[in-house]
């Protein structure tokens, strides 16, 4: 049996947490247009992700995201700023957690 969130395979309903994934033909929509459309629906966790290797972590704090974490993917073991090992929980989902590497898997 289908939720009722769901109707013809459609989903209808506010996601707890949306991922974008920028590119050069949307970036700019992502973070602005999508962001707003995202906040005012109530998505509680919005990450943008850069196939540059960067991710931000917003979260919804009285109806405003609020930037709480960013990365840059760093993969030079040698390098004292090497993070690809970090691990990230999403906070709407604490039993998911994702490390750095994973997220850019095949991209790097």
């Amino acid at each position: 049996m289908r939720s009722k969130a769901f109707e013809r395979w459609a989903y209808y309903g506010v996601p707890k947490f949306v991922a974008e994934t920028l590119s050069h033909s949307t970036a700019k929509r992502d973070r602005t247009e999508k962001k707003d459309i995202y906040e005012k629906a109530g998505v509680e966790e919005y990450w943008i992700v850069s196939p540059q290797g960067f991710v931000e972590i917003n979260y919804l704090e009285d109806g405003r995201y609020v930037l709480e974490q960013n990365y840059m993917l760093q993969t030079d073991k040698e390098d004292d700023d090497y993070n690809a090992d970090q691990e990230i929980y999403l906070k709407v989902f604490p039993h998911i957690m994702m490390t750095l590497s994973d997220i850019f898997e095949g991209v790097f």
